[in-house]
């Protein structure tokens, strides 16, 4: 079986970036292994950070996969990932929506539901290929919602909504907990559902994480991060429905103040 090394598929960096690791203010990472390219690159602001302590920071994310022959790229199923421990993500406070609100919804519907929940917008291309069939192309918009945090977890559900084959939302779910494993202080499993009954593939998307909220009268911000040693770094391994495994590792520059 091909191993697809250094890929994470675009919803698998997406994982990655919006726990605040990986990304940072540097020219594209591109790879190709067989078939296979991955385009991803980001962004963090600002870059200088506190040395010993956690501040806000606000994160853009992009991605692009594609097969050079021209095939449709394998289904993502699941995303493992562990993120540096000089980043966090908080919740608390914050208002939160559930799975059940968003299912069956389209965007607009999403949006107005669970509104105050929103961390996060962008947008995604998908691919359909059903067999013997022509590549359907996909748009549409990326929304990351607030599931809240309970038991030591965080939840996160990042909603998009297809109309080919049949009006559909996808709502990926991802699991957000602290670990202690050396550089790595985050694990997120994200469970990703079936796309027009495993036909559709995710090939491209584009985010921006930039929420801050007052709780107790504080301000505070979803994302923050610190920069003790010049670096933040993470490693995500992307499982695909042909039981394909990918795994890669990501390390980004900072800049420590203070």
């Amino acid at each position: 079986m091909r191993k697809y090394l250094m890929v994470l598929m675009a919803l698998g960096a997406l994982i990655a970036v919006s726990v605040g690791s990986i990304a940072s203010a540097e020219p594209p990472t591109k790879t190709c292994v067989g078939n296979l390219c991955f385009e991803a690159n980001g962004g963090f602001s600002p870059k200088a950070l506190p040395k010993n302590k956690l501040a806000p920071i606000a994160l853009t994310a992009s991605g692009k996969i594609r097969m050079s022959d021209g095939s449709h790229p394998p289904a993502l199923k699941e995303v493992l990932v562990e993120t540096d421990k000089n980043g966090a993500i908080n919740v608390k406070g914050f208002p939160k929506c559930t799975s059940g609100k968003l299912q069956s919804q389209d965007t607009s519907h999403a949006k107005a539901i669970c509104k105050s929940a929103i961390i996060g917008e962008g947008k995604t291309d998908v691919e359909i290929a059903f067999p013997e069939s022509k590549v359907v192309p996909v748009k549409s918009d990326l929304i990351v919602f607030n599931g809240g945090f309970s038991g030591g977890t965080t939840t996160l559900y990042i909603h998009a909504y297809i109309t080919v084959p049949v009006p559909a939302a996808i709502v990926t779910t991802l699991k957000i907990k602290k670990i202690s494993k050396g550089r790595y202080g985050l694990h997120t499993t994200a469970t990703v559902p079936k796309i027009a009954g495993g036909s559709g593939s995710v090939t491209s998307f584009s985010l921006k994480i930039d929420k801050k909220f007052t709780y107790k009268g504080k301000k505070v911000s979803v994302l923050t991060a610190k920069c003790p040693d010049g670096k933040l770094q993470a490693k995500a391994t992307a499982i695909f429905a042909d039981g394909t495994k990918a795994t890669a590792e990501f390390v980004r520059t900072c800049t420590g103040k203070g």
